[in-house]
């Protein structure tokens, strides 16, 4: 188990006071852990000092410029494997139920291939367990970095950071949704969200292969437990 993914999730949420209380104490932590080149914790370390120090609307607004208006950097996994579609429902419904064998809470509303949950859920297994299934979403993670760095944003920093504790030999093929245009704005928005359903369906057979192996090899200890709250 390490606090790095704990880290890690919390940098990638939605920036509350209580993360920027806690921001501090995140480099100390990383250093401790050694899991990160330091390169790579020098970078994260620039973002969690910005938590801790900068007026918390212009991060919140910043936060929702990047990964709530725009769909090409959503921090829903299987979003960018299945693109629009609703073959995702299936893989779903297994990730929730793991989550829930081991313990972990989840907010009313969330969905649970959400990022930050996703490392928070790693952050409770082994090193190389966690390295592994972080692995198997390496496209996904890649294709957000070099987005976000295309960007200027010092959030490439932290998906920099989990390709580095990705290990590579878990990779799976796989392909990542680009859309040829996206509409920004609040309108569009709306409009996506009203339109969008995920369905929890029972269908064995819905989901993407890789997505379904990863899933598949997820095999949860049941002494292990997260709680959400918890801070890193």
């Amino acid at each position: 188990m390490a606090k790095t993914f704990k880290i890690l999730a919390a940098l990638l949420s939605y920036p509350t006071q209580d993360i920027a209380d806690a921001a501090g104490e995140f480099a100390g932590v990383l250093e401790a852990e050694a899991l990160l080149p330091r390169r790579d914790q020098t970078a994260v370390n620039r973002l969690a000092a910005q938590l801790a120090s900068r007026d918390l609307y212009d991060l919140q607004e910043r936060y929702v410029q990047l990964f709530d208006r725009s769909r090409t950097l959503s921090l829903h996994l299987f979003e960018h494997v299945h693109g629009e579609s609703r073959d995702r429902g299936q893989a779903m419904v297994d990730l929730l139920a793991l989550y829930e064998q081991s313990g972990l809470e989840m907010v009313a509303g969330e969905l649970p291939d959400f990022l930050p949950l996703f490392l928070e859920y790693l952050s409770t297994r082994d090193v190389g367990e966690a390295r592994a299934f972080l692995g198997e979403t390496s496209h996904v993670l890649d294709a957000l970095a070099e987005r976000l760095r295309k960007r200027d944003s010092i959030y490439a920093s932290v998906f920099r950071a989990l390709g580095q504790l990705a290990d590579r030999s878990a990779a799976v093929d796989g392909t990542v949704e680009t859309p040829a245009s996206e509409d920004t704005s609040l309108e569009a928005i709306d409009k996506a969200w009203a339109e969008e359903q995920v369905v929890f369906g029972p269908d064995p057979d819905a989901g993407c292969p890789a997505a379904s192996d990863m899933l598949g090899r997820m095999a949860v200890p049941p002494e292990t437990g997260l709680n959400k709250g918890d801070q890193p």
